[in-house]
C-alpha cells in the first residue's frame, strides 16, 4: 500500500511538493483552505483592466534551476521565456539617462572591462567589492559587509538587491545576498538571464500542477483550512495524530506524512514552539492597461522614482515597488498617479493620457530578509518525524523567491520520503 502524505497549502511551495511526492509513489491528498491554489504565486482574471494579470511580478532567473526544473517536469517549460542574452536596461527618472547592462554570457566577467558594458561611471574594480558578500558572516548585513554607496550600489546594486530581498539593501542579510550571487552572478551571464511567465505564473506553474496531480491520482481539496494539528506517543516517539479541519477530522496512520506548506503566521499557530520569522514586507504592483511601444524592453531597471522595476507584457505595462510598507496607506488614485508619470516618462509615452489601471497590494508579500529574521527562519524537519515544514520563508538559504519556494517543498517532499529512522 502506498503511503499517504497531507499537504497542507496549495500554494507553489505546496505544490512542488505534492508532485515530488507523486512522482516518488505517496498518495497525495492536498489541502488548501483558500478557494484557489497558487497562494502569492497565481494568477486571475482582472474586470477592470479586462485581462489577466498575476497577483505579483515575479522575477526568474535562468540560474534558478528548481524553477525551470519544475515547470520541466509538470510539462509547462514553453510558458517561462526571457532574452537570448544577460542584459538589462536601465534608465534614471531624474537625469533622463539610460543604459544597458550586458553582462557577459560566460563564467569570466569580462563586462565588467568593457565601459559599454558595465554601469557608466563606474571601473573594473568596484564591481571587485562583491567578493566580500561570497564570504559573509551570517548575522552581518549588507551595509556592514561592504561599501553601501557610489555609483555601483546606486544604479546595480541597490535595485537588484532591493528587488531579490525586498527590504532596504543596506539592512539586508549578506549571507543571503551572497548565496544568490553564488547560483547567478558566479556562474556567469548565461544565468542571470531575466525569465517571465509570458501567459502568467497560473499558466506555468499553478494549473500544469494541478492537472499533473489530478492525472495522478491526487485529492484535491480546496476550501479546506486546516484548524489544529493534534500530536500523540511517547516522549520519543511523538507524532501528528489527527488533523482538524473546519468541519472534519483526519486520522494520521502510522505510515502517514504530514508536509506543512502554509504562511509562517499560519505555521506558528499551529505547530507548538515554532520560531519562525516575524517581520514581513509588502510588495505594490501597478498595472496600465496599454499596449507596449514596439520593441520595448521586456523589462527595465527604474532610478530614482516610486517604482523599482517596469514590465512590459503583451497587453499592460506594469511596475513594481518593493519594500513598499511606505506606500500602502496613500490613495491608490493618487499612487496610480504617480506611477503613470514615471511609466510614461520611460516607456516615452503621452502622460496627460492615463489608461484603465490597477493596484495590487501584497502587505505580507515576503518575510523580511534581516539577519535577524534569516536566524529565525527554521529547518524543514520537525521533532515529529511525520511532519515537515515547507516555504520560502524556511531555511532554504535564499530569499523569498520562487526558486526558494519550490526547493522547500522539494526537499520537505524527500525527506518526509526518506525518514532518519523508520516511522
Amino acid at each position: 500500500m502506498s503511503r499517504t502524505v497531507h499537504v497542507i497549502g496549495a500554494g507553489l511551495s505546496g505544490l512542488a511538493a505534492a508532485v515530488q511526492l507523486q512522482r516518488r509513489g505517496a498518495r497525495v491528498v492536498l489541502h488548501e483552505a483558500a478557494p484557489h491554489a497558487g497562494g502569492r504565486c497565481r494568477s486571475y482574471f482582472d474586470i477592470k483592466l479586462n485581462a489577466t494579470i498575476d497577483n505579483g511580478n515575479h522575477l526568474i532567473l535562468s540560474g534558478n534551476h528548481a524553477a525551470l526544473g519544475f515547470a520541466k517536469a509538470i510539462g509547462a517549460a514553453d510558458e517561462l521565456i526571457g532574452p537570448t542574452q544577460p542584459d538589462y536596461p536601465f534608465m534614471d527618472l531624474r537625469s533622463g539617462s539610460r543604459w544597458t547592462l550586458k553582462m557577459s554570457p560566460g563564467r569570466f566577467p569580462g563586462w565588467i572591462f568593457d565601459s559599454a558594458t558595465r554601469v557608466p561611471g563606474t571601473m573594473p574594480a568596484d564591481y571587485f567589492a562583491l567578493v566580500r558578500l561570497l564570504f559573509a558572516n551570517p548575522g552581518r548585513s549588507i551595509g556592514q559587509t561592504l561599501r553601501a554607496n557610489g555609483r555601483l550600489w546606486d544604479a546595480m546594486l541597490d535595485p537588484f538587491l532591493l528587488a531579490l530581498l525586498n527590504v532596504d539593501p543596506r539592512e539586508g542579510s549578506a549571507v543571503l545576498a551572497g548565496n544568490v550571487l553564488k547560483e547567478t552572478v558566479l556562474q556567469g551571464g548565461q544565468a542571470c538571464r531575466p525569465i517571465t511567465a509570458r501567459n502568467g505564473l497560473g499558466h506555468a506553474f499553478i494549473e500544469p500542477a494541478l492537472r499533473l496531480l489530478q492525472y495522478g491520482g491526487a485529492e484535491i481539496r480546496l476550501g479546506s483550512r486546516l484548524s489544529a494539528i493534534s500530536f500523540a506517543g511517547s516522549d520519543s516517539k511523538t507524532r501528528v495524530a489527527t488533523l482538524d479541519f473546519d468541519e472534519t477530522r483526519v486520522d494520521i496512520g502510522p505510515n502517514d506524512g504530514v508536509l506543512l506548506a502554509v504562511p509562517a503566521q499560519v505555521a506558528r499557530e499551529l505547530v507548538p514552539g515554532l520560531t519562525a520569522p516575524t517581520e514581513f514586507r509588502a510588495i505594490i504592483n501597478a498595472h496600465f492597461a496599454i499596449d507596449p511601444p514596439l520593441a520595448f524592453e521586456s523589462m527595465t531597471g527604474l532610478l530614482n522614482g516610486t517604482a523599482d522595476w517596469l514590465f512590459a507584457f503583451d497587453d499592460r505595462l506594469s511596475v513594481t515597488i518593493h519594500d513598499a510598507d511606505r506606500f500602502t496607506d496613500t490613495p491608490r488614485e493618487t499612487l496610480a498617479h504617480t506611477l503613470w508619470q514615471e511609466v510614461a516618462k520611460a516607456a516615452r509615452l503621452p502622460v496627460e493620457r492615463m489608461p484603465t489601471w490597477q493596484i495590487i497590494t501584497e502587505k505580507r508579500a515576503t518575510f523580511a530578509a534581516l539577519p535577524s529574521q534569516e536566524n529565525l527562519r527554521p529547518a524543514t524537519r520537525t521533532r515529529w518525524p511525520n511532519l515537515m515544514l515547507a516555504g520560502d520563508w524556511t531555511a532554504t538559504g535564499l530569499p523569498a523567491t520562487i526558486e526558494g519556494s519550490i526547493r522547500s517543498g522539494q526537499k520537505a517532499a524527500d525527506l518526509l520520503m526518506n525518514p532518519p529512522t523508520e516511522l
